[in-house]
């Protein structure tokens, strides 16, 4: 996600990983991928034909009114050079009615 003033300065970024987090059982750093052998802790992945909804906040500059959000969903095959997006969306968010 990435936050713009309606002049084009950005405000904010957010980035956020769905996918299986595992460890190799040997430490506690956390490893990705499906290519690694590796015992589940967690799955936060997006499951095929179920919604999810979810929340994005941060914090407007002072004298900031509105800005201009972009997400956008990708999906990565092995490595970030391999990154398909498979939607994108942008919306004005004004905090004036």
């Amino acid at each position: 996600m990435t936050a713009k003033t309606p002049d084009g300065n950005e405000i904010a970024t957010q980035s956020r990983h769905y996918h299986p987090q595992a460890t190799n059982e040997k430490d506690t750093k956390q490893l990705y991928g499906a290519e690694i052998k590796v015992a589940n802790i967690r799955d936060t992945s997006i499951q095929p034909y179920q919604t999810k909804t979810e929340s994005l906040e941060f914090v407007l500059p002072k004298g900031v009114r509105s800005a201009d959000i972009t997400v956008d969903l990708s999906y990565y095959l092995g490595s970030p050079d391999q990154r398909y997006e498979l939607h994108k969306i942008t919306r004005r968010v004004d905090l004036d009615r």
